[in-house]
């Protein structure tokens, strides 16, 4: 995608001159990856700022990794120059003094104290300043290759969870739940995980993100499971919970009834314009009326992308506002301690009314499911 990659290089080119910089050094992988196409374990990129009408331009992007992937450099980011060296951040310093650049700006939260040192050597004479997270802002709307590899990535979940409930899980541990539901994700295609895939059985199922352990699961179980496929790249997530073997116990069918309710009204909010704090509000008012909304302990989602958890978050507390083409997950809880938990969580895509409204990634049904 060399096309895309440029136009989100000249959007960020835009950000560095506005933060007054010169030059801009991104030293966060996922956000090299995001601007070149690069997927190397040892990379930084130098983005120079555009330079006024009629003057002497600037050199283009410089990536710069190891020796280990000059070849693979070369082939996902063909159309910038790549500089072979380890120090890959203190080299693209020096570059950038060599360039002409006299405010050179870091991703801060992505430098430790000794970089942040050693960067100050390697570009002597030029005053550094913070780009803040200005590619994680960019990378917040998605454009429709992203949404389309995200949507093949909801697709592989669907598949894989939709196998294994039709398998016999009484007498299974938790862990082997978790690394049969993986492998089939893998088997539909999937490059890994989208992280380590959550089964909490029995008690269990109310600890919102308990490891999965030697635990059997057994009947009359709330069975929670959270999962998502990365493929190329882009993580999906999604939650569903199950009763295992008998017909579900009134106070299973109270809490999840409650769960179902919030996170439909929580969908219902996703719009373009809307506050990333409503959002939660909306779901939380449900189960707040309802008398649990002590056992609602968490944001009701996140952005996903080339990362699981991205912007925006939508927390009760949380700023911003949603955009057309943010990828958000919606996955309201409720966990009563030693008894057992509910979360229902799909990955949708942020769209305004006139588009239909929010476009659901993952279609595994939310009716509660007795296996």
């Amino acid at each position: 995608m060399p096309e895309a990659h440029a136009v989100r290089r000249d959007r960020l080119r835009a950000r560095v001159a506005a933060a007054g910089a010169d030059a801009a050094l991104i030293t966060n992988l996922v956000n090299v990856r995001y601007l070149t196409g690069f997927t190397g374990s040892n990379a930084a990129l130098l983005v120079h700022a555009p330079v006024a009408d009629g003057a002497q331009g600037r050199p283009g992007t410089v990536l710069c990794t190891d020796g280990r992937y000059t070849t693979q450099a070369a082939e996902e980011a063909p159309d910038v120059e790549v500089l072979v060296d380890r120090q890959t951040a203190p080299e693209l310093a020096k570059r950038a003094v060599r360039d002409g650049a006299r405010r050179l700006a870091l991703e801060e939260h992505a430098v430790t104290v000794e970089l942040y040192r050693t960067l100050g050597e390697a570009a002597e004479g030029a005053e550094r300043v913070t780009l803040g997270r200005a590619v994680e802002e960019l990378r917040r709307v998605k454009d429709a290759d992203e949404i389309a590899t995200l949507r093949i990535a909801c697709e592989i979940g669907d598949q894989a969870i939709a196998e294994m409930i039709e398998s016999i899980l009484v007498g299974r541990t938790e862990r082997h739940i978790a690394l049969e539901l993986e492998r089939r994700m893998a088997d539909h295609g999937a490059d890994s995980p989208a992280f380590p895939t959550i089964v909490a059985s029995g008690p269990h199922s109310a600890i919102p993100h308990h490891s999965p352990g030697d635990r059997r699961v057994e009947d009359g179980d709330f069975l929670k499971i959270d999962f998502g496929a990365c493929y190329r790249g882009y993580h999906a997530d999604m939650t569903r919970t199950f009763v295992i073997g008998n017909e579900p116990a009134d106070w299973q069918v109270e809490i999840y009834d409650i769960v179902f309710a919030a996170q439909k009204a929580g969908r219902e909010a996703l719009a373009p314009g809307v506050e990333t704090s409503a959002v939660h509000r909306a779901a939380q008012a449900v189960i707040e009326a309802s008398g649990y909304g002590e056992y609602f302990p968490h944001g009701v989602g996140h952005g996903v992308g080339l990362e699981i958890h991205e912007d925006p978050r939508m927390g009760p507390t949380t700023d911003g506002k949603l955009d057309a083409c943010m990828p958000v997950t919606v996955e309201p809880g409720i966990y009563l301690p030693g008894r057992g938990g509910v979360r229902i969580e799909d990955t949708l895509v942020v769209r305004p009314p006139e588009d239909g409204g929010p476009e659901l990634l993952t279609i595994t049904t939310k009716e509660l499911l007795v296996l």
